[in-house]
């Protein structure tokens, strides 16, 4: 008879096979009423899931990450029932649980409507009220095939069919309406609750792939409780307000088009942002102890195969054949042109640790449907950086790395940020002992940062073990930025190699870096943890002289180049519109302060001073306000 282990080492006996809510009983009365699935050894589970011998089972409630995806899981099927209940014919193909909500896409040659997804939504809450049974059912392979096909439910037979043979093909039946599943799923409709929301739909191929039918996506959330759901859609809300796109068009920084997707057309203004990101980066390395290099865009294809990366990543990659038929590639990663770098000249134990930095512009195809304004480009900058260190030195280094990414994250306005190390992936090259040895020196920096992490497993790159910096912005959403990387494999296939101590020639560790990732992405981020209200110092523009009449230009101009003299960023406006017209224009493009000018400024040489979101005015003498934004226009230097 089973004898169950809970999370907490307590054991409990039965005397006979037990299902979930027969534990819940025993431990009690508030967990039999919370409890919506399961893991038994490790596996997730229905809680009618029938248990024969000695187990480790642990129960998740909607406080559990496991036990929310349960309820997004099950308002996907419930999303799905109520539509072929109002749309008779249409055809249901897959419907997972994604970040704070699922999606299901469906086969139906009228387009959904906004007041289509009202009768859903209301459909789906009746469901709810009619508190359905849910039961698990597992069928024969071709007889649950043969039962879909003669629904008229082809994408359902296809994915079975496509099912590995030994698989159990289980069938979930929420009253009559059934769909393939895996599971688990909660005890009826009824346990879902009312606290979900259908956001929009989409197109999507089926299976992702271009060349197949294009089905409709239907996306949704689903909370606990109502006070998560209406937190969440205020999010959504904000964040909507705060999109970069949007923000990026009114600040003047960039714009995208057709002739070249995923390329960044960068605006003066948003030229001048990132320029001042990667002064400030070069400020922080060189202090570090970094030596900044540069490699060629554009590089043999043999060396990607030496290095890997054709093998693991050649989809990903741009060719070209010359007319000599030699294959080149843009590269999609600085490393390989980097140890190139390092192979020229002979190195000692002594040079190392080599820090080498480069900000590389790299290509990766991307899918259309995948980009994303800054956020998901097909060319972009990496901030990348390369250490080369002895074994020794890798708890050392990594350690130094964290603590200068949190330092400078801290400085761009994110101190909440949550590491994730990642160890050996599956699929990988290099041999298990060096795996070892790098997976045992990355944790250890790791935790010594005392800081929160969470583990990763079989996530790392395919030469080495990771971590990755997750940050927090402004409305709590996550966004993962740098990563260290750690690789005794890369350099060995380039050729890399020192002279150690004893004569010999070693390999060195290759400690791949990256904070901000891809630049085009973190200044997205910047733009929208901010709401495009950057701070002064990294602005690209920082100061807008107004004149009140042309009378004023003169002192105007004048204002404009003893503050550009200084460094900050500053033009004047001498359009001619009226006053009111011009702060609400540059307000709108988030300039930080406005200077306005007129014959008392004029009479005292002072600046009347109007800053971004704040409808009082300060007058200064212009000499204390050349001090103090000087300043203030100062990157952060440690």
């Amino acid at each position: 008879m089973p004898n169950i282990t809970l999370p907490d080492g307590k054991q409990i006996k039965f005397d006979k096979p037990v299902n979930g809510l027969d534990i819940c009983n025993k431990i009690s009365k508030s967990l039999s009423k919370n409890a919506l699935m399961m893991s038994v050894d490790g596996e997730q589970k229905d809680l009618s899931f029938n248990i024969e011998k000695d187990s480790t089972v642990k129960i998740f409630t909607s406080k559990d990450r496991e036990g929310v995806e349960t309820i997004r899981h099950d308002t996907a099927h419930i999303l799905a029932m109520a539509v072929q209940e109002i749309f008779p014919g249409t055809q249901v193909t897959i419907g997972p649980v994604i970040d704070n909500g699922f999606y299901y896409d469906f086969a139906r040659k009228e387009p959904f409507t906004q007041d289509d997804l009202d009768k859903i939504e209301k459909r789906m809450k009746e469901i709810v009220d009619r508190d359905e049974e849910t039961r698990r059912e597992v069928w024969e392979r071709n007889k649950a095939a043969d039962h879909f096909k003669k629904k008229g439910e082809i994408y359902k037979s296809e994915i079975i069919e496509s099912i590995p043979e030994g698989e159990e093909i289980s069938l979930y039946f929420h009253g009559k309406w059934h769909d393939l599943c895996r599971g688990p799923h909660l005890s009826s409709t009824g346990k879902i609750g009312k606290h979900f929301k259908l956001m929009k739909v989409s197109g999507a191929y089926w299976r992702g792939d271009s060349n197949n039918e294009m089905l409709q996506r239907i996306y949704g959330t689903a909370w606990p409780s109502q006070k998560e759901l209406d937190d969440y859609l205020k999010r959504i809300e904000e964040a909507e307000k705060r999109d970069h796109r949007k923000l990026g068009k009114e600040m003047d920084l960039f714009h995208f088009r057709e002739e070249s997707p995923g390329s960044v057309f960068w605006h003066e203004r948003g030229w001048s942002l990132f320029q001042k990101l990667i002064d400030y980066m070069r400020l922080r390395q060189r202090k570090a102890g970094y030596k900044e290099i540069n490699t060629p865009e554009i590089l043999d294809r043999s060396l990607w195969e030496k290095s890997g990366h054709w093998e693991k990543f050649g989809e990903h990659m741009y060719t070209s054949t010359t007319p000599d038929e030699k294959i080149f590639a843009i590269k999609p990663m600085n490393c390989p042109g980097c140890v190139q770098v390092f192979n020229q000249g002979l190195k000692s134990y002594r040079d190392l640790p080599l820090k080498m930095s480069e900000f590389g512009k790299v290509h990766r195809y991307e899918p259309s449907g995948a980009l994303h304004g800054l956020m998901r480009v097909r060319a972009f900058t990496q901030d990348d950086a390369h250490i080369f260190c002895t074994e020794d030195q890798i708890t050392t280094e990594s350690l130094s790395v964290t603590n200068l990414i949190l330092d400078i994250y801290k400085n761009l306005g994110f101190s909440d940020v949550i590491l994730k190390y990642s160890d050996r992936p599956e699929v990988r090259v290099g041999d298990d002992k060096v795996w070892d040895k790098s997976e045992a020196a990355l944790l250890k920096a790791v935790k010594a940062t005392k800081l929160e992490y969470s583990i990763n497993k079989g996530e790392g790159a395919f030469y080495g073990p990771k971590i990755e910096f997750v940050l927090r912005d402004a409305i709590g959403r996550d966004w993962q930025c740098g990563t260290l990387q750690v690789d005794l494999n890369l350099p060995e296939r380039l050729g890399a190699s020192y002279v150690d101590k004893d004569g010999s020639k070693k390999v060195p560790v290759m400690i791949h870096r990256a904070l901000f990732g891809s630049l085009e992405r973190f200044i997205g981020i910047l733009i929208e943890n901010y709401a495009g209200k950057l701070p002064f110092w990294i602005s690209p523009l920082q100061v807008v002289v107004i004149p009140v009449s042309d009378d004023f230009d003169d002192y105007a101009k004048k204002v404009s180049k003893e503050i550009n003299d200084k460094g900050i960023n500053c033009t004047v406006d001498l359009k001619n519109h009226n006053l009111n017209y011009k702060i609400r224009e540059h307000s709108l493009s988030k300039i930080p302060v406005l200077l306005i000018c007129g014959k008392k400024e004029v009479d005292s040489n002072s600046v009347t001073i109007r800053k971004l979101d704040n409808n009082k005015q300060e007058n200064m003498k212009l000499d204390k306000f050349l001090e103090q934004y000087t300043a203030l226009s100062q990157a952060p230097s440690n």
